[in-house]
């Protein structure tokens, strides 16, 4: 028999040894599977709000190599209307989050608040405009833009609170390469403003 020593030895290993199996399929599951983005700003209104935090699918566009913009088995690109975090193209360090308006090919025109790809007007049942949005000068007209060609190998985006939202209109496209997942549920959604829980948002659906 184990003397009592041995056994609190063997029992101390063997929580040790799932403590550490736990932490790798964490590990593995964030890296190639599904991560959680907290979203900061006011730029997609009423789909999302500040403080909610986001399950992304890493794995719906391809598995990322970490350490890296590569994506091995990249058997789907993203497609108009999906949510999308991806590195800001002017900052490295930070991710955004937006909703594809416009992939490879399209010319994206906004026309008195509408969509037009390709020349067709396309619904866009998520666009918020706000009357009171206040931006200082410089910055192009938010209710008419384009129209603009969207290269190969890029995606336009665009916040769905269009007036308080800095995306493709103003710094450009996002290279595919740069896309780290599709955002899918809401997993968690604090008010700072109130220090509540929005327990309602709990589990939403991103769409």
């Amino acid at each position: 028999m184990k003397s009592e020593e041995a056994q609190k030895k063997s029992i101390i290993r063997e929580c040790a040894e799932a403590v550490i199996f736990a932490l790798m399929i964490a590990i593995v599951i964030q890296t190639f599977f599904v991560q959680a983005f907290k979203l900061s700003s006011e730029s997609m209104e009423p789909t999302l709000e500040a403080g909610d935090y986001l399950l992304v699918n890493k794995f719906a566009y391809g598995i990322e190599i970490p350490f890296t913009s590569l994506h091995l088995f990249p058997f789907k690109s993203p497609h108009r209307g999906d949510v999308i975090v991806f590195i800001y193209p002017l900052e490295p360090d930070k991710d955004f989050i937006k909703r594809v308006i416009g992939v490879g090919g399209d010319t994206v025109m906004v026309v008195n608040k509408k969509i037009y790809i390709n020349g067709v007007e396309v619904s866009d049942p998520h666009a918020v405009y706000r009357e009171d949005a206040n931006w200082v000068g410089g910055v192009p007209e938010l209710d008419n833009f384009g129209p603009v060609t969207v290269p190969n190998g890029d995606l336009f985006v665009l916040g769905d609170n269009r007036d308080e939202s800095f995306d493709s209109r103003f710094w450009g496209f996002v290279p595919l390469k740069d896309v780290l997942g599709k955002a899918f549920a809401i997993c968690w959604s604090w008010n700072s403003q109130e220090s509540k829980v929005r327990w309602k948002r709990l589990g939403h659906r991103i769409y």
